[in-house]
Parts: C-alpha cells; structure tokens; sequence
C-alpha cells in the first residue's frame, strides 16, 4: 500500500480553500509549542538567582512580550499565505533573505537535536535495557515519531494529533504537577533568591523562548482563516504555557534541586507525568524539522518536502548521538544566541511591515528577482545584532527590547535619507 502524503505549497501561497485554522486551533498549537522539558529547563536557569515572586513575575512579563512579538511576526503569513523566510523576500530581497534562511535552518536543527536528546534522556531513567546502546534505541524511536509527523503536515498535527490528544493530557499532567509540587513544598514560595542573576538578564531568557519560534510562525499562519484569529490564538496560547512552564520549571528546581527530568520522576506518580509530556515534546520536535524544510525550500524551491524533512531528521539524529551527555550546560548561551540574531530581525520586520509599508506589499515581491539585497534592512539587522552584544557583554540593562527598537529605528531613519 502507497502511503499518500499531504499537498505540499512550498514558497507558494496556500490556496484559499486550504486556510481553515481558527482561534482554537493556534491557541492548541501555540501552548503545545511552548510546553515541554526545554521550557522547564529554560525556567529552572531563573532559580537561584531570582526569588519565587520575581521569577513570576519576569515570566509573565517575557512571556506577554515575546508572545506580542512573535504574533506580530505571523501577520504577513495571515495576510499573504506564505511561509516565514519567503516572506522575509519583501524586507530584505530575494538573496538578502538567504542568510537569515540559513541561520534559521541552523538554529532549527540544534533545536531538532536538543529536543531528540532531552526526550531520550528522558527515556533512560526507565532502565539501559540495552546496555550503553539504549540512549541511541530512544534518540532513533523519538526522531521516527518527529519523522512522521513532520511527513503528516501542520493541519494533520493540529487536528488529529494536538486537539484530539496530546495536549489534553499535557493540561492535565501539568495542573497535577504543579499541584504536588506547591502543596508539598510551601515554603518555596516565600523564596528569597540569591541576586545572582540580573532582572533585565532573566528577562531576555524568557523572551528568548517565544522569539525562537518567529522564525517558524508563517509556516503555520498562512493556513488561518483570518489575520486576527492567528494573532489572539498564538498571543494567548503561547503567553499562557510560557509563564506557566517557565514558572513550574523554576518550582520544580526549588523542590528538587536536581536537573529538571530527574524532579519530575520525584514527584508522585512522576514516571508517568514524565512519560506523558515526552509524548507531547514531539511536538516540538515536528516544529523544527519541518520548518526547516521549509525554510530549505526559500533557497531551493524545487526540492521536495518529504525529502528534505527525511535528511534533516537524519541530520538531527547525527549530531544528538554526538553531543556530549552534559549538552544541557551550552543551553543558556543558545538560548541568548538566538535572540541576539532573530530579536533585531524582527524589528527590521516590524518596522518595515508595519510601519514602512502600512502592512501592504506586492506580491510580486516575494518572488520577483529584481530586488535581490536591500540593504538599508540588512544594515539595520546587523547594527541591532551589534547593538544586542554590546548591551549584553558590558550591561546589565537587557538586549531583547533595546536590540529590537535599535533595528527598528535605524530602518527608519535609513529610508528617509534618498
């Protein structure tokens, strides 16, 4: 029997019949994204250099942010139907677009690997049935699953996997875990933190979660009905399960003191609760690999999807049976990285989208070959880029907003000098 996959649109807009995604569905997707054993993680840096009240707060604060941000990043996907690196084309022409792309599909496959490997690591504490070899049985199971359902599509995801499924059970395993950890260990939250880490720091942190995903956001926007029903879904969906994950990851490390994974197997009846959300990380790692192949496609539209989603897998396999054990350490400096390049992007976009061009391009734009570098935007990304290093190296004043006005601005200024 012929396995039939999904219509592929590449670069090309998805046709009007195909754009049935509603509030719901974004607000499902987008809380699936920002759920999961990297967020924890990502939430358990904050502790101990917070206390218990800030930590709440800055989550809450980074996670509106970042989320305002990155909904604000989909409205040219809404718009036009059109993935996210093609429509970078009407901001930075056609081979302007490229660096950014290749960036993106970098940062997606270390992204694919994080998400195989904490998955796997994961899997281990149920016992190395197969001696040294059964990180790599888990690291093979998890990736086949991304596989497929990356193969499936955004609308087969969603529809069939999310909304029927996993993230019911995700709600149900969080509410539980953060239930066991508050009433067994109350005194966490009066915590005092130590100061160690900087507020402005702790913040580009949480920002830096939802930032990473805009690179993504239009592989999935321009299948919505509406602009506005992929706005409120993705602000709320995603602001909603980050503060909740960024908090209950740094509850989490308080309780335990131990890495993320082994608290959760702490708590009562934890090997299920873990189980269940390495179920629903596979989300993520859908996300990635098949955004990546996408985002492949900017540069080389005539490859296909399937196949370009099968070597990427591959690629994703490689490098997580390669990466130390102890990958977790370079976490934080990935996380930051990633900012530093996507933040200062996106205020290029912003400012150019929404206030250039009064949200209203050509679509000849996006695939016309004459404006192949524009370089006004460019020069404004990279004086963000600088601007994001600087702040963080010799400040403590935070990079994310400064380094996203700074683009903004120098776009601006730059396109009224003829």
């Amino acid at each position: 029997m012929k396995i039939k996959l999904p219509p592929e649109w590449g670069t090309e807009p998805v046709p009007a019949e195909k754009k049935i995604m509603r509030v719901i569905d974004y607000f499902v997707l987008w809380s699936s994204l920002a759920v999961g054993l990297l967020v924890l993680q990502a939430g358990g840096l904050l502790i101990p250099g917070l206390s218990l009240v800030q930590v709440l707060a800055i989550s809450l604060m980074g996670s509106i942010l970042g989320s305002l941000m990155l909904a604000s990043a989909g409205g040219l996907g809404s718009k036009y139907g059109i993935p996210t690196m093609v429509s970078l084309r009407a901001v930075l022409g056609l081979r302007g677009s490229y660096l950014p792309t290749i960036l993106n599909i970098t940062q997606l496959i270390g992204w694919a690997s994080f998400e195989i490997l904490v998955m796997a690591d994961a899997a281990l504490l149920a016992g190395q049935f197969l001696g040294d070899s059964t990180r790599y049985f888990w690291i093979l199971v998890f990736a086949s699953w991304c596989l497929l359902l990356s193969l499936g599509g955004p609308l087969v995801v969603i529809r069939q996997w999310l909304e029927k499924f996993a993230i019911w059970l995700t709600y149900g395993t969080t509410i539980f875990l953060t239930y066991m950890v508050v009433t067994r260990f109350p005194e966490n939250l009066s915590f005092a933190g130590d100061g160690s880490l900087p507020l402005t720091l702790a913040l580009d942190l949480v920002i830096a979660m939802p930032i990473s995903w805009w690179p993504l956001i239009s592989d999935y926007n321009r299948f919505s009905k509406s602009e506005k029903s992929a706005f409120s879904g993705t602000l709320s969906g995603y602001s909603f399960a980050n503060f909740w994950f960024y908090s209950l990851g740094a509850l989490l490390t308080l309780a335990y003191g131990t890495g993320i994974v082994e608290s959760i197997m702490a708590v009562t009846f934890g090997a299920l609760a873990l189980t269940i959300l390495v179920v629903d990380e596979t989300d993520n790692g859908f996300a990635d690999i098949y955004s990546a192949a996408v985002s492949v496609q900017n540069i080389a539209p005539k490859l296909r999807q399937w196949k370009l989603i099968t070597a990427i897998t591959i690629t994703s396999i490689l490098i997580a049976v390669f990466l130390p054990q102890q990958w977790h350490i370079a976490y934080e400096s990935f996380l930051l990285y990633i900012g530093a390049i996507f933040v200062p992007l996106l205020g290029v976009l912003f400012a150019d989208f929404y206030l250039l061009k009064k949200r209203k391009y050509k679509v000849d734009e996006f695939y016309s070959s004459s404006a192949h570098l524009r370089v006004r935007p460019l020069g404004a990304w990279f004086i963000g880029i600088i601007t994001y290093f600087l702040l963080y190296t010799y400040t403590t004043l935070g990079s994310s907003i400064p380094s996203f006005v700074v683009s903004a601005l120098i776009l601006l200024a730059l396109e009224k000098v003829k």
